[in-house]
């Protein structure tokens, strides 16, 4: 069975590489009139990113609250919270967090609200604060203590940059740097949730105790060891991600410049006292939404 941090660490993930994707997509071709936004319409449905949204948060609170408790309900029999559930009710605060973003950014467009950009990256910034929070109170010590550590510098890249889009809509690298965060992010939780809770792939010495939900070391030595291959693979994922991101950025660039390159060329031959500087966000995510 997957374990927590594997489910929204994949949600992320999926969201953050699609975020990705579309941002770059979306500058090359129209670096003009770029303007950030905190999700991305479909053919299939507009709304097909919040709702995945939505799932993933609720399948992920189902699971710390009803699934993986043992009773499958996490409250003592006299209706008190067992404290060995405490952090189930952590970790499905987070989820519920990017669930009532997802539910008022889809509300906020339908009633096509004047504010809906600031609002949008405002419910945004606060589901990402709430998450720092919960994990900055929630963080333990030892093993799972670096790899939280490590998730605790990755969270405010993304709240800062939600929060800069509210200023900063035209800026390219705001969204850039915001949407390699949020991947960052996904894969970083699913490694932890993978190398933690997996029996047999912990570290030499290291032995995960399912049930009380933490790792624990033989020896001091052991722990060091421990601590110094998870910073060894926060540093390795740190140059993939860079790889990675510089690689795809240059792909896409490739092809969807190419294309702009033509069209311009077709539009200053019939319509040459056109700059096309008057796509605005809306326009773009129906463009968008025409081509993917």
């Amino acid at each position: 069975m997957l374990e927590g941090h594997q489910v929204l660490g994949f949600g992320f993930f999926v969201i953050g590489l699609w975020h990705f994707f579309n941002t770059i997509k979306l500058h090359a071709l129209c670096s003009k009139s770029f303007t950030s936004t905190l999700w991305f319409p479909t053919t299939k449905s507009r709304y097909l990113e919040l709702y995945f949204v939505m799932a993933s948060s609720a399948i992920f609170i189902s699971l710390e609250l009803f699934i993986a408790p043992v009773h499958h309900q996490p409250f003592d029999p006299d209706g008190t919270i067992p404290t060995n559930h405490l952090h189930n009710f952590e970790h499905s605060s987070m989820a519920m967090s990017f669930l009532i973003y997802a539910i008022f950014a889809l509300v906020l467009d339908a009633k096509c609200s004047k504010a809906q950009h600031e609002l949008t990256h405002f419910l945004g910034s606060l589901a990402f604060a709430q998450e720092y929070f919960l994990m900055r109170v929630h963080s333990r010590i030892g093993l799972e203590g670096q790899y939280h550590y490590f998730l605790q510098l990755l969270i405010p890249v993304s709240f800062i940059t939600t929060l800069m889009g509210i200023g900063y809509p035209k800026s390219f690298m705001v969204s850039f740097v915001r949407s390699l965060s949020i991947v960052f992010q996904g894969l970083w939780l699913m490694i932890a949730g993978f190398l933690l809770y997996t029996p047999g792939f912990q570290p030499k010495g290291c032995v995960t105790h399912l049930k009380e939900y933490k790792v624990t070391c033989n020896d001091d030595k052991a722990h060091h060891r421990a601590v110094a291959l998870v910073n060894i693979q926060f540093s390795w994922l740190l140059i993939g991600v860079t790889i990675f991101a510089m690689s795809f950025y240059m792909f896409l660039i490739r092809i969807y410049g190419a294309k702009v390159e033509y069209v311009s060329l077709r539009k200053e031959e019939y319509y040459p006292e056109e700059d096309g500087s008057n796509i605005d966000a809306e326009s773009q995510k129906k463009s968008l939404e025409e081509k993917i």
